[in-house]
């Protein structure tokens, strides 16, 4: 839990790059860790802010399916490192939350 392509992990916890021209999607699948039947009722998306950011990582819209959240994320100061979390209610009223880091970089092929 959850299913994550693309990320890495350090010593801190999981975190991805990302260019700061980017919009991209960032899904989180939660169906190994929902029991049977159980399904996501909700997911809130928060992004830290850093005092002084030009251009701050920006949520453009959030949505969840059964089993996926996913985020769709823009902008943010290469440089800089946000932490970012998803907070979940499910079906059943059970709540939980996860979170990873993106590192904004200028990326080049």
């Amino acid at each position: 839990m959850p299913n994550l392509t693309g990320y890495k992990k350090d010593n801190v916890g999981t975190f991805i790059f990302k260019d700061p021209a980017g919009v991209l999607d960032y899904t989180l699948d939660w169906s190994e860790y929902l029991p049977s039947g159980d399904t996501l009722s909700t997911c809130t998306v928060t992004i830290e802010t850093i005092s002084g950011d030009a251009s701050p990582l920006t949520l453009n819209s959030s949505s969840i399916t059964t089993n996926t959240a996913t985020a769709i994320i823009s902008g943010g100061t290469a440089g800089n490192k946000y932490n970012v979390e998803y907070t979940i209610t499910t079906s059943d009223s059970k709540t939980d939350s996860r979170n990873f880091r993106i590192f904004v970089q200028e990326r080049q092929i």
